[in-house]
């Protein structure tokens, strides 16, 4: 069995299946899933994760979120801002906790893993939010059903990104090469982002899917609460909230097809990856609500987004060197000279992108203030 070197992620192992002993195994780190797991100098790696942590938090979430579910059909409402930032507050105080508990039963590269897709996937949900309040503008969605579809879209959001999430662990450990095309993907998005006027292409991709529904399915110009269906003179006619429902599914896959890339450039444990696009959805619906109008003057978090998708995109190009596999590639073999991007710098440049787009804005937003004022 041929033995291969690789970098520092891992020793001199055999790429043949190993024999599992309890609470360790070993993988062939040709497939890429030594990127950011902890091993021992004999190419050991170590589930630090217990198995019944993952079941238990994600069983305890899923239960947050349906009872946030059912609070919306018992009581639909407008939440005040007071409502809105206490939501907010104790989803971001979960997270939190949720990081604080992975560093006690597994350990600080784990927490640190899932800071940075956690914040990574919540900074992208936000800039998801000016899109949602672009489809309720132009419907005209009732305010008092907004939450409905907020939530619908939350739920849609969800299912989409597992089934991503589940073909992207699989083709992860399958073809290492992969990690190049999702590099090259997030540098594309980044740079498409920078210069694509306030997500102009998201709208025309929604305009269309609206022009194909209302010629084929009958669908009344009137809201009947959060009804999909309703009747007219004894007929039964859909309603526009069919067509917002559709508009919400379809950006949450565009969104899903830019995301799951960028988180699996900071973590590839699947675990992991749901884990931080879980609490990024959680509590996004009272953010849509807190933000309101405000959402506009975050002008340049676009920016601070785009940046973020690019370092991870060279980030995942550098790793792809790392466990290069493509014989027209450096003979089949490794590059070793490439540099091994750390989760703490990861983390220290998703933050530092998020404040530093966020301060730009709001310095910005009052130099206008004031230079209005003075015109006045």
């Amino acid at each position: 069995m041929r033995e291969r070197e690789y970098p520092e992620t891992a020793r001199s192992v055999s790429t043949s299946t190993i024999e599992e002993a309890p609470g360790v195994r070993r993988i062939r780190p040709e497939r890429g899933e030594t990127f950011g797991r902890p091993f021992t100098p004999e190419g050991v790696f170590l589930d630090t994760i217990p198995v019944w942590f993952e079941i238990g938090s994600l069983v305890v979430l899923v239960v947050i979120l349906l009872a946030d579910l059912l609070l919306i059909l018992k009581r639909p409402h407008i939440p005040s801002t007071k409502e809105s930032a206490l939501w907010v507050g104790f989803y971001v105080g979960l997270a939190l906790l949720f990081a604080l508990a992975l560093w006690f039963v597994g350990d600080t590269e784990h927490a640190v893993q899932f800071l940075s897709g956690w914040l990574t996937e919540y900074s992208l949900s936000i800039d998801n939010l000016f899109v949602f309040v672009l489809i309720m503008t132009q419907f005209s969605v009732p305010r008092r059903n907004q939450q409905e579809v907020l939530m619908v879209g939350i739920i849609i959001a969800l299912v989409l990104r597992a089934a991503f999430i589940l073909l992207g662990a699989a083709l992860i450990e399958n073809f290492s090469w992969i990690f190049f095309i999702f590099g090259a993907f997030l540098v594309y998005t980044a740079i498409k982002q920078v210069f694509e006027k306030e997500h102009e292409g998201d709208a025309q991709a929604e305009s269309f899917i609206v022009r194909v529904l209302r010629r084929f399915i009958p669908i009344h110009d009137s809201y009947d609460g959060a009804k999909i269906r309703t009747v007219v003179n004894g007929k039964k006619m859909l309603t526009p909230m069919v067509i917002v429902f559709v508009s919400i599914g379809v950006t949450d896959l565009i969104f899903a097809i830019d995301s799951i890339p960028a988180i699996f450039g900071i973590t590839q444990i699947p675990f992991l990856v749901f884990a931080a696009n879980l609490f990024a959805l959680m509590g996004l619906r009272q953010l849509y609500f807190l933000l309101g109008d405000l959402l506009e003057k975050l002008r340049y978090l676009k920016y601070g987004v785009a940046f973020i998708l690019a370092f991870i995109g060279v980030k995942l190009f550098f790793h792809a060197m790392h466990v290069n596999e493509l014989a027209f590639i450096n003979g089949g073999e490794p590059i070793l000279w490439a540099p091994e991007i750390s989760n703490w710098t990861s983390l220290g440049v998703i933050v530092a992108s998020i404040a530093v787009s966020t301060v730009a804005s709001l310095i910005a937003n009052s130099a206008e203030a004031r230079r209005v004022a003075r015109e006045k």
